[in-house]
């Protein structure tokens, strides 16, 4: 009995350290009080562009942990105005899971994902634990062109729910294995190690170029590449915070449009900036806003392509807040925002959805976080 209870024990040790491993970005720095100093322009959208009724092309950006309160620290550190506030088009998603008030990433990028609410852990799969289709894998399979990118590893728990079918969302390096049963025509982000550095001995990133994929460490190494397959493994695990990994989301955005809309049929895109959700856990205001305000950046390089394109719709959610996060004073003329923290988890409430371009009237109102793939679906007409 006393033999059987230890290995209980260990074994769950064991788990826990294995867990905290791979999350070791969840750990608590209070700071309340962030004063921006680093300001951008957003250029006005056009409102009335002559959209299609329909997009051939849908770019879907989740900010994780992203509430409103995110969104409007980020407005008033940016002096009153960033891209997000101009998109004319808002409605809210509850995020609950299969299993649970406060959903979990795994479980939230399922749902935005495939349409099915699972458990808290899941990539992919149902309550079963059986595979479902992703809007990723429905778009490739309907000859559009597909992408993915992130600030975390790009095996991630919300990158992963577009591409992986696998129970437990810190299986990485199952999860990179999937990234070779699909066709996505570019991913970008990091988690090199889970490719290249594996318990089994496979090298991904040689068989990646067996495929015929371009493969790079870096957006400045692949400078020239405009066409065909390409993986940009940034980092080893995941990307270091804004500002310390520069411009790697925005430029990174453009990347994947830029290789993607030569797709004649159209495309996918799937743009993750991961570590709001970090900051939110910190609870730690100025990472929460300048990692906010780096993926509005990143929104802005879809809404300029949108504008122009009028054949594009780009939406902008989240899976989850995180954090509890509330705004007690502040500055809009000097940057200045105050918050402060109910959780370093997250929490329940719903979270935004913003909509531009072709189709973006689809997305106003109140619904649960799976009616976001199926709007996606049936505007793209799958």
């Amino acid at each position: 009995m006393m033999k059987h209870l230890f290995l209980t024990f260990l074994f769950s040790l064991v788990v826990i350290v294995s867990t905290n491993a791979q999350e070791d970005y969840k750990h608590k720095d209070l700071k309340k009080h962030f004063e921006n100093t680093e300001f951008y322009t957003v250029a006005d959208l056009p409102q009335n562009a002559n959209f299609k009724k329909k997009p051939k092309n849908i770019i879907l950006l989740i900010g994780d942990g992203m509430g409103v309160v995110q969104v409007f620290s980020a407005i008033t550190a940016n002096k009153g105005k960033i891209n997000m506030s101009q998109m004319p088009y808002v409605g809210f998603s509850q995020t609950q899971s299969a299993d649970n008030y406060v959903t979990d990433s795994g479980a939230g990028g399922t749902a935005l994902s495939t349409g099915q609410r699972t458990y808290n852990g899941a990539i992919g799969v149902d309550v079963n634990k059986q595979p479902i289709p992703t809007i990723l894998e429905l778009s490739e399979q309907n000859g559009l062109a597909t992408g993915l990118v992130s600030t975390s590893s790009i095996t991630h728990a919300t990158p992963a729910s577009f591409i992986a079918h696998i129970p437990d969302r810190n299986l990485y390096e199952d999860i990179a294995a999937d990234f070779l049963k699909v066709e996505v025509d570019v991913f970008i982000g990091g988690g090199k190690d889970f490719f290249a550095k594996r318990k089994d001995e496979r090298n991904l990133v040689d068989e990646l170029k067996q495929k015929n994929y371009q493969v790079y460490n870096s957006l400045e190494e692949s400078k020239d590449v405009e066409s065909g397959l390409l993986a940009i493994l940034t980092s080893d695990k995941h990307n270091e915070v804004y500002p310390n990994r520069g411009n790697m989301l925005p430029d990174a955005t453009q990347k994947a449009i830029t290789i993607l809309q030569k797709n004649k049929k159209g495309f996918f895109l799937m743009v993750e900036g991961s570590m709001i959700d970090w900051g939110g856990h910190a609870n730690n205001t100025g990472y929460i806003v300048q990692e906010t305000l780096d993926f509005d950046r990143a929104i802005g390089k879809a809404l300029k392509f949108a504008a122009t394109n009028k054949e594009t719709l780009v939406i902008v959610t989240a899976d989850h807040e995180t954090g509890g996060m509330t705004i007690e004073g502040g500055s809009m003329t000097e940057g200045k925002v105050d918050g402060n923290y109910t959780t370093g988890g997250h929490t329940a409430v719903m979270v935004p959805v913003f909509a531009y371009g072709a189709g973006a009237d689809k997305f106003a109102g109140i619904y649960n976080n799976t009616e976001v793939f199926a709007k996606m679906k049936a505007l793209f007409g799958f």
